[in-house]
């Protein structure tokens, strides 16, 4: 699931990542916006998720990624749409445009 606030006096959106999965003992946000580095998430006990905050410039798209104790790859269920990768899978997007 992904959720954006928006800042009136910044070019920027935190967009809060989160991903649950019942057996994960860790998972990482993986995309364009940390050149392909895994990002480790925090896992939220009363949410039954992993989350992490990320700044993020308004008005793009980024394609990320979540990886699942260092092997299984998985997709947002709730992102704003899907890409084709070079894989055969898909990538998940996030997209920071501000909404009127």
């Amino acid at each position: 699931m992904l959720t954006k606030r928006f800042f009136k006096t910044k070019d920027e959106a935190e967009v809060t990542f989160e991903f649950s999965h019942p057996n994960a003992q860790k998972v990482e946000l993986v995309g364009e916006f940390s050149d392909w580095k895994p990002l480790a998430m925090k896992f939220v006990k009363k949410d039954k998720a992993f989350k992490l905050k990320q700044r993020l410039p308004v008005d793009k798209q980024y394609h990320f990624k979540y990886l699942i104790d260092g092997e299984q790859w998985d997709n947002d269920s709730q992102a704003d749409a899907y890409v084709p990768n070079s894989f055969g899978t898909d990538n998940s997007i996030v997209n920071t445009q501000r909404l009127a």
